[in-house]
């Protein structure tokens, strides 16, 4: 990072805390100001009890308001009505300026941890970027800097170099080199030109567009990330949710405690200490700045996560379910050798398929015509051309009657079959060339790049086995599987098929992943305990279909949210083990043998908070294996 982005950041920083320090936050920080004032003065004898009556009474204001409120509508005794306790404790109780000082330090950290949350959530625009609030319009009236909102489907917009896009849309003029890591995680820029599909955040590295609009503001891929990603808060994790149950079980147990101790020993100023030990404030910080942090983290590489439960969820999977078509291939058959009649030459052969197969839009066909291309071979224009449903095509072709498809086309026809109609689970297009077989296309789906690899990380971070479920034949399914290093295969399925695969799975006790195209499989998506969208191919539907999204079709990205999950689930169980440990375990201990005084207690409380917010926040920048 160079200096210049270093002070923009810098910059940007500070104008977040100014925003985030609003005029209740001001008022809150003066509150506590005075509170501290008043007790320093009454220490210094400098003013009457009464004023510290005051102050104190003021300073408790808006707990007392959030732990009644918290006590009415959720039943719920918080952190709010045990701070207030303590402190009307330690006041009536002799020890008045321990209370006080106690009451400051207590709202200096819950302070503290209130503006870093909110700081923390709004990194996350931060961290993925933003969209332009202008753009430069073309028009009948020439080039016209207009607000966003003023954009509708159909106007076109100039972004040049340097510039972000502002808009979802399609290229109409010129070519560019465009940085889509807001969207993709990707960090190298991609070259596209005239027909390729933009995202607005995005940023042109070089060159100038031309984008037809097709989505602004609210409805672009952007905005319904950081909506995602803004929201994913609400969906707790089980962890959150177990330290908001044993945080509001653990105060009451709490007070029968302390009443038992001050009926043994009668000593309030070992009281006031306990109470602040004995706060469950660390259990409430403890998993949702980790939560808000990773969510963010992910984000930032492409990754989007819909809410906590689906983080845990991740790492505590052992089986991933992977889909066949589109996920561990590519789903862009290519052809991979030609067997041919001794009586037709290779060009005669791929001339003559290729003609029959131009005008289908069968991805099969489309490889054979794209083979013929990549060879150079003239591909004519057929005469005829009928398109049989789940055989292939019959054409006409410079005189010559040409059938492509599969074999029960050529048997239907009367032609007799070359021998080799299987190999490694290739799929096999045979050609007939005036009622005589004339040779054998043989047809791969391509391996998605790095799939291996993939896979084997997988397995490195705890996952038991990786199953393979898909519809295509048991030879292909095969091939597939043993060149990637899967566990297990099982082909030949309809969409209800795999959903029982699943739950089969779940059965024997696994935790399972589902990884999917987020369309076809959705509903074994829906029936994992995470459902994992491959997004690249189709962005916007992927983004509704499943837990977790992956905005590229990079299986790479599943390592990286996996080792992000597992990440963030250690560091809530280092908060954990920080919060009630170090606290609770030590101070209690130390406090009930009269080693330290509720100001002393007050100032180590302090000191765990920002232990546990520091190791929350470092999930934003801290390097993570796989990710």
């Amino acid at each position: 990072m160079n200096v210049n982005s270093e002070a923009a950041a810098e910059q940007a920083s500070a104008s977040s805390l100014r925003m985030l320090m609003t005029r209740s936050r001001w008022i809150e920080a003066g509150r506590i100001l005075l509170t501290g004032l008043v007790a320093l003065l009454f220490w210094r004898q400098w003013v009457p009890i009464q004023i510290l009556w005051l102050a104190v009474a003021i300073g408790l204001y808006p707990l007392v308001k959030t732990g009644l409120i918290d006590l009415i509508r959720e039943r719920k005794v918080g952190t709010e009505i045990f701070v207030t306790v303590a402190t009307l404790v330690a006041v009536f109780g002799g020890e008045t300026v321990a209370g006080a000082v106690l009451m400051v330090i207590i709202l200096i950290a819950e302070f503290i941890a209130d503006l870093n949350m909110d700081r923390a959530r709004a990194s996350i625009k931060t961290l993925i970027g933003s969209v332009p609030q202008v753009a430069l319009r073309r028009g009948a009236d020439g080039e016209r800097v207009v607000p966003i909102e003023q954009l509708r489907t159909g106007d076109v917009v100039l972004v040049r170099a340097g510039e972000k896009i502002p808009v979802d849309g399609s290229i109409v003029g010129g070519a560019a080199s465009i940085n889509e890591a807001p969207i993709t995680g990707e960090s190298l820029p991609k070259d596209k030109s005239i027909g390729a599909s933009v995202f607005a955040g995005t940023i042109v590295a070089s060159g100038a567009l031309d984008i037809q609009t097709e989505k602004v503001g609210s409805d672009t891929t952007f905005a319904r990330i950081i909506g995602l990603v803004e929201s994913a808060e609400a969906a707790q994790a089980p962890v959150q949710k177990l330290a908001d149950k044993v945080a509001s079980w653990l105060i009451p147990v709490v007070f029968v405690f302390l009443i038992a101790v001050y009926l043994i020993t009668g000593d309030v100023r070992t009281i006031v200490t306990l109470l602040i030990f004995t706060s469950p404030a660390e259990l409430g910080l403890a998993t949702p700045l980790v939560m808000i942090a990773a969510i963010a983290r992910a984000a930032r590489s492409g990754i989007l996560v819909k809410g906590g439960l689906y983080l845990e969820s991740l790492a505590k999977v052992d089986v991933m379910v992977f889909d066949k078509t589109g996920t561990l291939t590519a789903n862009k058959p290519e052809v991979v050798r030609v067997v041919r009649d001794a009586r037709f030459s290779e060009f005669e052969l791929l001339s003559l398929a290729a003609a029959a197969d131009r005008r289908s839009a069968h991805p099969l066909a489309k490889a054979v015509v794209d083979y013929a291309t990549l060879k150079q071979i003239v591909v004519p224009e057929p005469e005829q051309y009928e398109q049989v449903q789940g055989r292939g095509v019959i054409a006409t072709v410079s005189g010559s009657a040409v059938l492509v498809g599969n074999a029960a086309l050529l048997r239907e026809n009367g032609v007799q079959l070359i021998a080799a109609i299987e190999d490694s689970g290739q799929t096999p297009v045979h050609v007939a060339i005036d009622g005589q077989s004339a040779g054998v296309i043989f047809i791969a789906d391509t391996l998605r790049p790095g799939a291996r690899e993939a896979l084997s990380k997988l397995k490195a971070t705890g996952v038991k086995r990786i199953v393979m479920l898909t519809g295509d034949n048991e030879a292909t399914a095969r091939a597939v599987a043993a060149e990637l290093g899967v566990d297990e295969v099982r082909a030949n399925l309809m969409p209800e098929d795999k959903v029982t695969a699943i739950e089969e799975l779940k059965k024997q006790g696994h935790r399972v992943a589902m990884i999917g195209d987020g369309i076809n499989d959705a509903p074994a998506l829906a029936r994992a305990d995470v459902g994992i969208a491959m997004g690249g191919g189709g962005t916007q539907a992927a983004l509704e279909a499943a837990d977790i999204v992956l905005m590229t079709d990079d299986l790479s990205k599943i390592v990286s949210a996996r080792a992000i999950s597992r990440r963030a689930y250690r560091t809530i169980q280092e908060n954990l083990f920080v919060g009630v440990g170090v606290v609770h375990v030590l101070g209690i201990t130390a406090a009930l043998m009269g080693w330290i005084g509720p100001i002393e207690a007050a100032f180590l409380h302090l000191g765990p908070d920002i232990l546990v917010f520091l190791n929350s926040a470092k999930l934003l920048r801290v390097r993570i294996d796989g990710a």
